[in-house]
């Protein structure tokens, strides 16, 4: 795997590992009792950008490092699975 398909592929896992991490710990206003006017009832509380940013790069890191060992050191991957298809 090439550096550059390396950074690509941690790009995406940072993403999609965001939106498991975005919900964890959030409570909205209303759990809170404390609505500011004009917006919405659901409305994070408190929102810490840092502290979202530092534990999606941890976990995106540890599956990153999870791909990378699957792949690369044990040489898994699409063609290591049965074909469904005969003849494909």
């Amino acid at each position: 795997m090439g550096i550059l398909t390396a950074v690509a592929i941690y790009f995406v896992i940072w993403w999609t590992v965001l939106f498991v991490v975005l919900p964890i710990r959030m409570r909205s206003q209303v759990d809170e009792g404390e609505i500011v006017l004009g917006s919405a009832h659901s409305a994070p509380a408190r929102f810490s950008l840092a502290r979202v940013a530092f534990y999606n790069t941890l976990l995106a890191t540890a599956v990153f490092a999870l791909f990378y060992v699957v792949t690369e050191v044990w040489g898994i991957g699409p063609n290591s699975f049965p074909h469904i298809v005969p003849g494909t």
